[in-house]
């Protein structure tokens, strides 16, 4: 069992903006934030926990049109197809193929979509990550500061499954139930696994199976990480986290805080968020193999000015 979690104040919650702060860590125009933690040893650490050469997707399906706008252009012959003007003659004369092409449209964020949240996705007092103002976002033409394309290079790192569900001996917690530093350190004792500097950590509520049977609860609440959380992830050096939630637990408990995972970690931290994984293939498989390291690999859309992007994240283990 884990210990009995300690539950930090109001004003201790408060007090992380300033305590857990990396503004400046890594200069004035940082806008990599924890990112800045997956150097190359870390790299290639993540490269050696590939053992079995098996990958799963951590990433929910689409779905249409539930999640997604969509309009489909069919067309039975190639010369109809958008730029065939620009094509040979002889490109015209084939009547053997047509294509299909879709244009789409989604919103990212939310409860449902798996999807990288980028440091400029919350302000706080008006402020971004690294003490940039709010005012560097603009709704035409998006952010100059903190945007998704800062990971345009993608984030490879070590992931570490912790399978807090598991840890409680039951098949998903409840909504409302939040996850606390004393259940990430059993869940590392009994997986036999230790969260490192540059690591990506995805918390396994069991959220994804109850949505996979359909039982999962609408509304406000739902579980997640704990607020006090966030000074563990700091000590251990955490590169990025996830969960098979919207992250944090809801109601947070804190009346002046209502997110305090997004609001610190991404202001005050500079940390990058993986919401609404699909961990149920990802955990089953950590369980079979026997390994709850794996190399993971995110690549989010180079969306410019963007807050985040729909993402799939890959472990191989």
């Amino acid at each position: 069992m884990a210990a009995k979690p300690s539950i930090p104040t109001r004003d201790e919650v408060l007090g992380y903006f300033d305590a857990l702060s990396n503004w400046g860590r890594w200069g004035e125009d940082d806008q990599l934030g924890t990112l800045n933690h997956i150097t190359d040893d870390v790299r290639l650490a993540a490269a050696r926990a590939v053992r079995h050469g098996r990958s799963v997707s951590c990433a929910w399906e689409v779905a249409v049109p539930a999640d997604m706008e969509r309009s489909t252009m069919t067309c039975p012959c190639a010369a109809d197809m958008p730029g065939a003007e620009n094509m040979p003659e002889r490109f015209h004369a084939d009547r053997r193929w047509g294509f299909s092409s879709e244009k789409l449209g989604l919103t990212f964020h939310g409860n449902t979509v798996t999807h990288l949240d980028s440091p400029c996705h919350i302000f706080w007092d008006g402020a971004l990550y690294n003490g940039r103002p709010h005012t560097a976002v603009d709704a035409a033409t998006g952010s100059t500061w903190g945007a998704v394309t800062a990971a345009a290079k993608g984030i490879v790192t070590r992931g570490v499954l912790l399978d807090v569900a598991k840890v409680r001996d039951v098949p998903w917690l409840e909504p409302g139930q939040g996850v606390f530093p004393e259940d990430l350190d059993e869940a590392e004792r009994r997986q036999g696994v230790r969260v490192r500097p540059g690591d990506a950590v995805l918390l396994r509520t069991g959220h994804g199976r109850a949505r996979h049977e359909a039982v999962a609860a609408g509304g406000i609440a739902q579980t997640g990480w704990h607020a006090s959380c966030l000074p563990w992830l700091r000590e251990r050096g955490v590169a990025l986290i996830g969960a098979d939630t919207p992250q944090e637990v809801q109601p947070s408990g804190y009346d002046d805080v209502l997110m305090p995972v997004h609001a610190v970690g991404l202001v005050a931290m500079g940390l990058w968020l993986l919401d609404n994984c699909d961990l149920e293939e990802c955990a089953a498989t950590a369980a079979e193999l026997g390994q709850w390291d794996f190399h993971l690999a995110v690549a989010p859309v180079r969306f410019a000015g963007t807050s985040g992007s729909p993402v799939n994240p890959i472990a191989t283990f």
